[in-house]
């Protein structure tokens, strides 16, 4: 197991590395994008898919982790039930890959990219854009903290 758990590693190192640079790259849009070409709906369009992104890079790391210790998702809910079930320690398997205080909030980003994915909408709310913005703002470090809590797990691992 220990090949797989490194390449685990290797792939958690690359997706906290993505999701930093999409988190920048969703900041740089509203402090120095925005204030030159304003609200539209192409500006938009801009911020909802990179928040889309963000879950999407996030999700697949979720998928990857499932995969190396538990690899049966149902087909039916799988999106929200992978979201949960980061959220789990499972006793002598792993340990959570998601805080509890993070679950909400990385639960309004599924839903967002969730809608982006399935409905096609040109116009976006701006709040609801901002409030996903909250929630990224307040889910990114505890991501990321999270995620080195699951690497230094994987570390001592592999390590046995």
């Amino acid at each position: 197991m220990s090949e797989t758990i490194q390449t685990l590693r290797a792939i958690l190192t690359e997706s906290r590395e993505q999701l930093d640079e999409l988190y920048r790259t969703v900041n740089q849009v509203y402090d120095e994008d925005l204030p030159k070409i304003g609200r539209s709906n192409r500006s938009a369009l801009m911020v909802a898919g990179l928040l889309e992104n963000y879950y999407t890079c996030l999700e697949t790391l979720f998928v990857r982790i499932a995969q190396t210790f538990e690899n049966n998702l149902s087909p039916e809910r799988w999106h929200t039930d992978l979201l949960e079930r980061m959220a789990l320690s499972i006793e002598g398997v792993r340990i959570a890959a998601v805080s509890r205080e993070n679950q909400s909030r990385l639960t309004e980003l599924l839903k967002f990219r969730h809608f982006r994915r399935y409905f096609f909408e040109l116009e976006y709310d701006w709040d609801r854009l901002a409030f996903l913005r909250k929630k990224l703002d307040q889910a990114h470090p505890v991501v990321l903290r999270d995620l080195a809590t699951f690497d230094e797990f994987l570390h001592a691992l592999n390590a046995k």
